[in-house]
């Protein structure tokens, strides 16, 4: 009997239609999730005046959402290991656009804040279960390059939120821009039938018809017959999920991917929702102030795919220390000002080494992790980030209220850059699952060529 391993399929296909539209339909998925996430900073200024809220309560609204996203990482990560990335895909999009799109309808505080935790728990789950499907298929020669070009889709996003609030709030009202987060609940139907499942869920479940059904999409080359034999690599996982993160020599770096994480999402997440604040009071004026926060989405759109080529060349490590280092460098000089083009120039610079190097650290954490713990991989690193993530408003609103000099705000958002720095060059190269595969494949290949 014929066997066959559908991991080696995957990995050694070529892209093709159905890497695109795995591509194009995360794409859209992420775009939505970088909206929703950051239209928060963009109706965060109007909402203090109508709700006649102070810095430090301003900043505890900002976290209820990201105090949802924590949770629903977590959870949603684990669940999707269980049930299938697919199912949890589908349910998070339903939970981040129905809660989102009913905020446009709060008319207090209690209510948007509540809305908010519920909607960040649909948005806590969708980045991480998207990215471990995304790897799952992706050729392996442009893995990283595929998930910085759908993580992208966050900045587009994250670009779309304060556009619409310069054109639609004005006329609208703040509440419009939420009524928009609503169109995905539209395609909940397209995306049950174009989304695939994982492979490595369809053989742990014996769906052996969807599983050679897929393969033939990944590789049109290949004819499967029923009758073939599926060469499954067995795994050993733990009743507890989370365990399987520490083993293998993974600790240590299981650990430092957590520190970075937090890191970068506190900077991420306070500059979300205080950059347009933050520059109104250095005297620019509310529009002026949400072009910064398109262009440090503009930047980060930029340095995820520039960066991101270089680490499928390079490595993961080598490009994301100096990028965090840079956002650190970046962020302080921010705060002492300068000539308007300058100043631009220093916000992309943030984008690109807070949101993108987020971006492409989240690639690298799907391919340190086996198949069988990814989604909980990033999941769990995901929630504990989404810790840093509520403080970052929390800090925010807290420095404004004491009205410090405007260059240490920027400051203490740059100190966590050099954490993330620090904790990534602790991680263990050679113990990511990615690294060990490159070994094997490097190793059968060497076997070959002595025997041929």
């Amino acid at each position: 009997m014929v066997k066959i391993n559908p991991t080696a399929i995957i990995t050694n296909s070529k892209f093709n239609k159905f890497h695109l539209s795995l591509l194009l339909w995360s794409l859209i998925i992420i775009i939505f999730d970088g909206y929703d996430i950051v239209i928060y900073g963009t109706v965060v200024p109007v909402l203090i005046e109508e709700w006649n809220l102070g810095p430090v309560e301003a900043g505890a609204l900002g976290s209820y959402g990201l105090f949802g996203m924590m949770f629903g990482a977590i959870l949603l990560g684990i669940l999707a290991d269980a049930i299938g990335r697919k199912k949890v895909i589908i349910l998070s999009l339903f939970l981040f656009s129905l809660f989102t799109f009913l905020c446009g309808f709060a008319d207090n505080p209690t209510i948007f804040s509540t809305y908010r935790f519920l909607a960040g728990l649909g948005l806590g789950g969708i980045m991480p279960n998207v990215i471990a499907l995304l790897t799952d298929y992706a050729p392996v020669k442009i893995r990283s390059m595929i998930v910085s070009i759908v993580l992208c889709g966050y900045s587009i996003g994250g670009m779309l939120a304060p556009l619409l609030g310069i054109f639609a709030m004005p006329k609208y009202g703040w509440q419009s821009i939420f009524w928009f987060a609503g169109l995905p609940l539209l395609l909940l139907p397209l995306l049950h039938k174009m989304l695939p499942e994982s492979a490595n869920h369809l053989i742990k479940k014996e769906k052996k018809g969807q599983l050679l059904e897929l393969l033939s999409k990944v590789n049109p080359d290949l004819i499967f017959d029923q009758q073939v034999e599926i060469e499954e690599v067995k795994q050993e996982t733990p009743k507890v999920p989370v365990i399987g993160l520490f083993k293998e020599s993974r600790a240590l770096s299981t650990v430092m991917f957590w520190a970075a994480f937090f890191s970068c999402l506190l900077m991420i997440y306070g500059l979300n929702t205080w950059l347009p604040k933050l520059m109104m009071n250095a005297g620019y004026g509310l529009n002026s102030s949400l072009i910064f926060l398109i262009t440090l989405q503009g930047g980060a759109i930029i340095g995820s795919l520039v960066i991101g080529r270089l680490c499928d060349k390079y490595g993961f490590k080598k490009m994301l220390i100096p990028l965090y280092t840079l956002g650190a460098v970046s962020l302080t000089l921010l705060g002492f000002g300068g000539n308007i083009v300058f100043i631009y120039v220093l916000v992309a610079l943030a984008g690109a080494s807070t949101i993108g190097a987020q971006n492409l650290i989240q690639a690298y954490v799907s391919q340190y992790y086996p198949p069988h713990t990814r989604s909980t991989a990033l999941g769990m690193a995901s929630g504990i980030g989404r810790m840093g993530g509520m403080m970052g408003p929390l800090l925010g609103g807290i420095l404004l209220a004491r009205a410090l000099p405007i260059q240490l705000n920027f400051i203490a958002f740059a100190i966590p850059g050099i954490i993330a720095a620090i904790a990534l060059s602790l991680v263990y190269k050679k113990a990511g699952h990615d690294d060990q595969q490159k070994r094997k494949n490097e190793l059968t290949e060497s076997t070959f060529q002595q025997n041929a």
